[in-house]
């Protein structure tokens, strides 16, 4: 189970990483092959310094599908 402030709406990727226990790599694959999270920003896109920022429902989703990554 994941607690999290209910006044906050989004999520970096590292905030998702430690909070639900998933490693960098497979997020990003999870969230691609799932289409979770949404782009940070269009001028950081285009310069290959992409971010992901999730919502709530993104890391409820994550949590059920990917269990706690052991390596």
């Amino acid at each position: 189970m994941v607690r999290i402030k209910s006044s906050q709406k989004v999520f970096t990727e590292e905030e998702v990483a430690s909070l639900t226990g998933i490693c960098p790599e497979h997020l990003r694959g999870l969230a691609r092959n799932k289409h979770l999270g949404t782009l940070s920003g269009v001028a950081e896109a285009a310069a290959g310094a992409e971010k992901l920022l999730f919502s709530n429902s993104d890391l409820m989703i994550m949590t059920v599908l990917h269990p706690r990554c052991q390596h």
